[in-house]
């Protein structure tokens, strides 16, 4: 944190008041009560279910380094997990609990309002025991409808959908829209498999591509409920890429590591082609990843997509005699030797045969130019991008990605997790990247405030009734059409 220390307490306020629009954060955090979670877990699952609470935590991976000594850490390569992720400090330690206190603080915060997730269930979302995942997302969901409810101008919280399979996931969409009224989500961005026919070891599905599931009904049940999928878990490693001993190692990446994961496999599976009307959001990892990504896709398909690869790429091109005649007039005295075999084919390694039929990775894109495919992913993807991330700039900075495109960074403030030390602090951090030149008053209005009412909106045109900011955003809307995401 760099002048953010420097400026007096609750300038925040200071600099909302200076704007000419809403601040809205994407992605604050509430702290659960574990008190209330037991209960909130035996009312909807019942007594059996809340006595065996403790001893499922404890087989869960997160709480099982703890109950580990250091050797075993290191035998079973347990990575180390999170440790003292909440602020410490009172007053916003209690904020990060208590809804009605963050809801007192947001004015000095320089938030209007705020959609907020979980932090128990984040570690919940892929706990082995399946029945005790699918009971502790309904009484985390069942918990914060109810802590919340009295807040809802200012505070919206985001319901926990357990995506072990797709049926799963549906009942708990269902449950948290029609039942609690919830109007935003979050979902898993992969979920860990066992390997078939009693193989040892285990591997990442990343639900969208090669699947043994079909999601679809899910990104569907989405649409037809208007909530926008949102992915808050990443790939924190495991025995094949963790330390035992260092969380930062594990945690630097984390995110965005298991968002570009999800990404790509959403646009490659063609889940933008199937849905367009679907936006999916992946929080707290940043956007800088996803510039990566999205230029890479860009750069592969013009190089890859299946009129190049048969052009440039397919060895029945070449002609095996004239490859000939070059090897035995270039080849030397140990190349021009094999002239003869180079006119047959090239050996084993170069000489697979393939699947003619199975060589477009594009081709569940549905899409005929790099153009097209860039749009996709511009139109139907958000980022989530804490307030000292400079890597922001680039989704703005139409000279660093393909057909000059800007990205949708949105403000997400982490608010109630370690990344934000001093609650006080979040807004004149983020607003460092206007002072220090980095974003134009335009794209910091964007960052805070339109890319996250663009993407609720777009699936639920509602979103925003009731709240302190309706009117704002509706202006916003009357606006029309904000300048092009793509130059021309």
């Amino acid at each position: 944190m760099s002048r953010a220390r420097a400026v007096r307490k609750h300038a925040g306020a200071t600099i909302r008041a200076s704007l000419k629009h809403p601040v809205v954060d994407a992605d604050a955090h509430v702290l659960e009560c574990e008190f209330a979670l037991l209960d909130s877990l035996k009312e909807v699952a019942g007594a059996h279910a809340a006595a065996g609470f403790e001893s499922a935590l404890r087989r869960h991976a997160m709480h099982r380094w703890y109950d580990a000594d250091e050797a075993s850490r290191r035998r079973q390569r347990i990575g180390r997990p999170s440790f003292w992720h909440a602020p410490a400090g009172t007053r916003d330690r209690a904020t990060a609990m208590l809804p009605a206190l963050l809801s007192e603080r947001l004015d000095d915060f320089g938030i209007d309002f705020a959609v907020v997730y979980t932090t128990l269930g984040l570690s919940f979302i892929h706990m082995g025991d399946l029945d005790m995942r699918a009971a502790l997302c309904r009484a985390v969901n069942k918990l914060n409808a109810d802590t919340f409810a009295q807040h809802r101008q200012r505070l919206t919280p985001a319901a926990l959908i357990p995506m072990h399979t797709p049926q799963a996931a549906v009942a708990e969409l269902d449950y948290a829209v029609r039942t609690l009224n919830m109007k935003a989500v979050t979902v898993s961005g992969h979920e860990w498999r066992p390997l078939p026919d009693g193989q040892p070891g285990r591997y990442v599905d990343y639900l969208a591509l090669d699947s043994d599931y079909d999601y679809d009904p899910v990104w569907k049940r989405c649409i037809d409920l208007g909530v926008v999928p949102t992915s808050h878990v990443g790939t924190y490693g495991g025995p094949t890429h963790g330390s035992p001993s260092n969380y930062t190692f594990n945690h630097a990446g984390h995110f965005a590591a298991g968002a570009e994961m999800f990404c790509r496999a959403l646009i490659l599976g063609g889940v933008p082609k199937r849905f367009p009307k679907l936006k999916v959001a992946f929080l707290e990892g940043g956007v800088g990843w996803a510039a990566a990504l999205y230029n890479s896709l860009v750069e592969r398909f013009q190089k890859r997509n299946i009129k190049e690869l048969r052009r440039t790429l397919d060895p029945a091109n070449t002609d095996r005699a004239r490859l000939a005649q070059l090897f035995r007039k270039y080849g030397g005295p140990v190349l021009s030797g094999k002239a003869d075999l180079i006119a047959v084919g090239d050996g084993l390694m170069l000489g697979q045969a393939e699947d003619r039929g199975h060589i477009d990775d594009f081709a569940a894109c549905g899409v005929s130019s790099a153009k097209a495919l860039a749009a996709q992913f511009v139109n139907s993807f958000y980022f989530g991008c804490e307030g000292e991330d400079r890597m922001t700039a680039v989704a703005f900075d139409r000279r660093y990605n393909h057909f000059g495109a800007q990205l949708n960074a949105l403000f997400s403030s982490d608010l109630g997790h370690w990344d934000v030390p001093d609650m006080d602090d979040v807004l004149p951090e983020t607003y460092e990247l206007v002072e220090d030149g980095l974003l134009s008053a335009a794209d910091f209005r964007r960052f805070v405030f339109g890319n996250v009412v663009d993407m609720y909106t777009a699936m639920n045109p509602r979103f925003f009734e009731g709240t302190v900011v309706e009117d704002a955003v509706a202006r916003e809307k009357s606006r029309g059409a904000r300048s092009t995401r793509m130059a021309a």
